[in-house]
């Protein structure tokens, strides 16, 4: 059945976003996306964490072979199986967390988290990971220097989720998540929920403090295009001293 609601869009050259209307708790619209990366070799790389409907399986199957599926935090797995089902012979990535949780049947070709930390999955030349063991939900932030893009699931919101919800008759806006953006004291007293070892969390942060990129991509509310670094350095200030 097509789906009259998700927008898909090249946010730059070779990345696209998949965005559609969520309801966290069946209140909250958070909205979801996927993105997908157009590799050099031609292949594709996804964060899969959005139904694969109609509408995006033809982009991403207009864009090239799907080589990985990624699962980029412990939530984000419902919809695995079915990219799985779709694209057999791509590698499945999942963090440990996930993977806990992920329908059992499926078997993944590498576990953040339970690999060696200096393992290699074949993308590393194009797109840098780094994964967040201090967080609970066990967040992998990745970047892709060619455009200066990080893309994560939730270490930081963007509220409120205006494109996931432009399809749709709601403006994709509640009060509590419009104070609930990069730098604001929402945003910094869930990091600290949702921290549970802060000198991993520290270690981590600085990692990715020193890619060089302006845009993030989140799962969850609006793509922040420029100035994405400072937004990074105003969420997770706390986390930028000594470990």
């Amino acid at each position: 059945m097509a789906d009259k609601f998700t927008v898909i869009r090249e946010v730059t050259k070779d990345i696209w976003t998949f965005s559609r209307p969520f309801t966290a708790y069946g209140i909250l619209p958070i909205g979801g996306r996927s993105t997908a990366i157009k590799l050099a070799n031609g292949g594709v790389w996804v964060l899969a964490s959005t139904a694969l409907n109609p509408e995006t399986k033809a982009k991403i199957d207009e864009l090239g072979p799907v080589q990985y599926i990624i699962s980029a935090d412990a939530v984000h797995h419902v919809f695995l199986g079915e990219f799985k089902t779709a694209y057999p012979s791509a590698k499945l990535l999942a963090p440990a967390a996930a993977v806990a949780r992920a329908d059992k049947t499926l078997v993944f070709d590498g576990v953040w988290g339970r690999d060696p930390p200096d393992t290699k999955y074949g993308f590393e030349e194009e797109i840098r990971a780094c994964y967040f063991s201090g967080i609970k939900n066990r967040d992998i932030a990745f970047f892709h220097p060619a455009s200066g893009t990080m893309i994560q699931a939730d270490l930081l919101f963007n509220f409120p989720a205006t494109e996931q919800y432009s399809k749709t008759n709601s403006s994709g806006s509640v009060p509590f998540l419009r104070s609930f953006r990069p730098s604001s004291w929402v945003h910094g007293r869930f990091v600290s929920f949702m921290t549970d070892n802060k000198a991993a969390m520290k270690r981590d942060v600085k990692t990715v403090a020193d890619w060089d990129f302006q845009r993030i991509i989140p799962c969850h509310g609006d793509v922040i295009e420029t100035d994405g670094k400072q937004a990074w350095l105003d969420t997770y200030k706390a986390y930028l001293g000594p470990v």
